[in-house]
């Protein structure tokens, strides 16, 4: 008798392994398109760094210093327009990072900051690296949330994604816990839809229509207000009613150059924006803050606006500032069109390098599409007219004020836009707040040219010496002594050989010229160091 056929037994289904907080995490930030992270990590902060390997749709990129975690993540953000995340060692790690998220902030910048924290039970020992992380984060954050419980990281994590795009775009910092990332448990969340910004208001459109109607009408440009849509928009509305254009004077994001329209930037000094200014009875904020000067002076006014100039709040941060200017243009531009900048950025002539003609052969060789950071500092007046008549590009500029944000800035903008030339216009003195930058950008083989303006000073400060009140800018005594960076000379080429990075030298015109021809001829990134005269 033949026996039924034998059935294998079932096999009993092997359940994998719970997530711990980190890999919860991770995965559903990778999850909701937040899949870079910028990090300086440390012991607290190991599972994270482990949970890589179980999520290979997060890239990280290591950085040698919190500073260049930040800036990065603050740059990538503003060319992608998504947030941004970074990821910091407790307290002191988010210390070292807090002047580029300051920067970050100014500008409005989505951005989640990850920072790691003692274990729970350890807290209560103070041991030497404990500090109140959550008051530092304050300092920079709209948001702050300390993780309680590994069940609820990631759905906490998804919170904060959410609230880096509340009052159109903020820092928002979750603090993990050691044992909250470490633990079993963890469950990925979906993403929370993040806010969108505020259509235009029919009354602020209408309001400024009758401001731009009328004569002595200025439209200040800033923040949402400067993408290419924004900025042509802003171009009909000056061609058809005379309004005068100005943008900010540190864009968080412009798109630019040749067939954009043409507009000055607001001056730094506070004699320069009161000239801009001066006349101006109407002045139309569109996505820019009403201008204030960036330090105050013995006897001067800080406030900018001209008296009995009529401030007219068109569109803020949180607003969609380019469909406002649209609205503004359906109302008062009709058919009118932009007027646009030529294509004309000729080589400057042989001879020794000086400001302007370092600005001259930037402009002339700046391939079409580049992404510019601009923390030229001293030469942003030369700068930005030369940018003007360039290739078309986007800038991003130092919104905070607070420097050491350029070679940071150009990582993040590299590894947002790998398919966009970047070149980092950097002057010397605050290139080394975050020199390690070119350490990563060898690293990740980004394609960055460097251009340092090695005039050997903090030549601003020599400027503002005698703003203050303070005395003459002195180049000699103990007072010049604090602004000269000779003696020694800091050696740009060597200090880039030995992070990676190939250098070169410029000392003329000649020399610059081929110098960004080698960097552009070459993949990965490189540095040129121009010599020119100190001012102040």
């Amino acid at each position: 008798m033949t026996g039924s056929p034998t059935m294998p037994s079932p096999v009993p289904s092997v359940p994998s392994p719970p997530r711990n907080g980190a890999e919860s995490l991770v995965s559903s930030l990778a999850g909701a398109g937040v899949d870079v992270c910028f990090m300086n990590p440390g012991t607290s902060e190991m599972h994270f760094v482990q949970a890589l390997d179980a999520v290979p749709e997060m890239r990280g990129v290591l950085t040698l210093f919190e500073g260049v975690a930040t800036g990065a993540a603050d740059a990538w953000a503003r060319v992608t327009g998504s947030p941004a995340a970074v990821l910091l060692h407790l307290g002191p790690g988010l210390g070292n990072g807090l002047a580029n998220l300051h920067n970050a902030r100014r500008a409005g910048t989505p951005l989640l900051c990850v920072v790691g924290a003692h274990a729970t039970d350890h807290v209560r020992h103070d041991a030497p690296l404990e500090s109140d992380i959550g008051s530092v984060a304050r300092t920079v954050s709209g948001w702050v949330h300390t993780c309680g419980d590994v069940r609820d990281v990631a759905a906490d994590a998804m919170r904060a994604v959410a609230a880096t795009g509340e009052r159109g775009g903020q820092i928002a910092t979750l603090v993990l816990p050691a044992d909250v990332s470490w633990s079993d448990g963890g469950v990925p969340a979906p993403p929370r839809t993040r806010p969108a910004p505020e259509p235009p208001a029919e009354e602020r459109v209408a309001a400024a229509a009758a401001a731009v109607a009328e004569p002595g009408a200025v439209i200040l440009l800033g923040g949402p207000a400067l993408t290419a849509r924004a900025v042509d928009a802003a171009g009909r509305i000056a061609a058809a009613t005379g309004a005068r254009l100005l943008v900010e004077t540190f864009a968080r994001r412009w798109d630019t150059g040749a067939g954009r329209p043409p507009i000055e930037k607001l001056g730094y000094f506070d004699e320069q924006a009161i000239g801009q200014l001066e006349g101006a009875r109407h002045l139309v904020l569109a996505g820019a803050r009403s201008p204030v000067t960036f330090f105050g002076y013995p006897g001067r006014r800080g406030d900018l606006v001209p008296d009995g100039c009529t401030v007219v709040g068109l569109a803020d941060a949180a607003s969609d500032a380019a469909a406002a200017l649209d609205a503004l243009a359906e109302l008062v531009a009709g058919d009118a069109r932009a007027e646009v900048a030529p294509l004309d950025a000729p080589e400057p002539a042989p001879g020794p390098l000086d400001v302007r003609s370092m600005c001259a052969a930037i402009a002339a060789t700046l391939p079409e599409d580049a992404i510019v950071i601009d923390e030229s500092v001293t030469a942003r007046a030369a700068l930005g007219p030369a940018l003007q008549t360039a290739a078309p590009h986007t800038q991003l500029a130092l919104t905070g004020g607070a420097i050491g944000w350029g070679p940071a800035a150009a990582v993040g903008a590299a590894v947002a836009a790998p398919d966009r030339p970047v070149v980092a216009v950097q002057a010397d003195g605050s290139a080394l707040y975050t020199i390690q930058a070119l350490w990563t950008q060898a690293r990740e083989r980004l394609d960055v040219t460097t251009v340092v303006i090695n005039n050997s000073a903090y030549a601003i400060l020599r400027v503002e010496l005698a703003r203050t009140g303070a005395g003459e800018a002195a180049h000699s005594g103990r007072a010049g002594r604090m602004m000269d960076l000779s003696d020694p000379t800091p050696d740009f080429v060597a200090l880039a050989g030995g992070f990676g990075v190939p250098a070169r030298r410029a000392t003329t015109t000649t020399e610059l010229l081929d110098a960004l021809r080698w960097a552009r001829s070459e993949p990965g990134p490189h540095l040129i160091e121009a010599i020119v005269p100190a001012v102040g």
